[in-house]
């Protein structure tokens, strides 16, 4: 199916010269002169080679057909990590370097959805926002107001982020998948 490059997002899949490749990042640029383009980075599905495409906005681009699937996430050991299909109860292994750096964020019995091409994973897309503890911070200093500057902190997955000055060691705040950045406190 062929679409224009402009249309194109993070995690979709693209048939460029009879290989599968799967978008890592995908911006639209529209310079003040000349034609707007969309930058590509794409990983091969094949061999895991990241390369860079330019096209023209308006160009087409051969996106491969791809199965989109509710998925839950059991556990991770060698061969990878391991999710189940609620309605079949199969379950598929998914290598390391397809879940990337998203990997800290996932959590077990978490819905996510699970891209596959002629039933091999390629992708996975997991939900906008995660609920997580802080287990490390710097204490709150009286007086401080909350319009001042951010404090780091680090999550019950071992990841770091940045928090507003009044959240303290042991809140449940929630965070963005996408790039780790602190939305709120958890409301639970």
């Amino acid at each position: 199916m062929k679409v224009i490059a402009s249309s194109l997002r993070k995690g979709n899949v693209v048939e460029v010269d009879g290989k599968l490749y799967v978008i890592v990042t995908a911006e639209n640029i529209h310079p003040g002169k000349g034609t707007p383009v969309t930058q590509l980075d794409m990983r091969r599905i094949s061999d895991g080679v990241k390369v860079s495409e330019r096209y023209r906005t308006t160009e087409q681009v051969e996106r491969a057909f791809v199965e989109d699937r509710e998925h839950t996430y059991l556990y991770n050991d060698a061969e990878g990590f391991h999710f189940m299909n609620p309605e079949t109860y199969d379950q598929v292994a998914v290598p390391k370097d397809i879940i990337g750096d998203q990997a800290p964020y996932l959590q077990e019995g978490m819905a996510v959805m699970l891209s596959t091409h002629n039933g091999v994973p390629i992708a996975i897309e997991l939900p906008q926002r995660v609920t997580l503890e802080i287990v490390e911070t710097e204490p709150t200093v009286k007086g401080q107001t909350a319009s001042s500057s951010y404090k780091p902190a680090v999550l019950s997955n071992g990841v770091r982020t940045m928090v507003p000055p009044h959240v303290a060691t042991g809140t449940r705040v929630v965070i963005m998948t996408s790039d780790g950045s602190y939305v709120e406190r958890a409301k639970d």
